[in-house]
Parts: C-alpha cells; sequence; structure tokens
C-alpha cells in the first residue's frame, strides 16, 4: 500500500469519464500500445493518449467504450504521440492492463467523486 494522502490530495487528481472515439495501433511504440482519442465533452473536448492495453482489446472494440482518465497530469511525449491524459487501468495476474471500468453510461467529462 502506497503512503496515506489526505483527502485534498485526492481531489487534486482531475479523473474523468470520456467516450473512445479512435483506437489503433502505436506501432512505434516500445511496448504493444494503442494510439486513442477520447471525448471528454464540450469542457474538457478531445485528448489524445497512448494506452498499453493490447493483450485484452482490439482497437475495434475500444470505440464507443467509456473509460476513466487522469486529465491533469502534464502531456508527455511517448514516440511521435503527444499523450494528453492518462488512460486509467489494473495489471492482471500476468501484468497486462485491465481498463477500469464504468458499468452504467454517464455523460462525457463527468468527474469521478
Amino acid at each position: 500500500m502506497s503512503e496515506t494522502i489526505t483527502f485534498a490530495d485526492f481531489e487534486r487528481v482531475d479523473i474523468r469519464v470520456g467516450t473512445i472515439i479512435e483506437a489503433e495501433v502505436f506501432p512505434e511504440a516500445r511496448k504493444p500500445a494503442y494510439k486513442l482519442k477520447i471525448d471528454f465533452g464540450p469542457e474538457i473536448g478531445i485528448k489524445k493518449s497512448s494506452a498499453q492495453i493490447t493483450v485484452h482489446y482490439q482497437p475495434e472494440d475500444l470505440v464507443g467504450r467509456q473509460i476513466m482518465a487522469v486529465v491533469n497530469f502534464p502531456p508527455r511525449q511517448i514516440g511521435p504521440v503527444r499523450s494528453e491524459v492518462l488512460t486509467l487501468g489494473f495489471e492482471d495476474e500476468a501484468g497486462a492492463i485491465v481498463l477500469a471500468a464504468i458499468d452504467k453510461p454517464i455523460p462525457n467529462g463527468r468527474k469521478l467523486m
């Protein structure tokens, strides 16, 4: 377990729901990954992300899926892609990433409370 943080620390992490509108293989990545375009609604807009989720997901199955992402980290250059948000997931037993799930439709851009 990590060190204890305050509720104020947690509130500084801006986790929002978005819908994947494009997903494609990212051949330039060092580890297998997809390039994602995610719609976070009118306030935040469409953002790009690189996600190492190739074991459990195919690009065509990701389009239309809602995900959670941290939207207030600074952008990170990953090869030729500028990743603007951190898509959230968990490692399975083998270390492959499983996306954090949303089980009911949520308006894009809503914040995790």
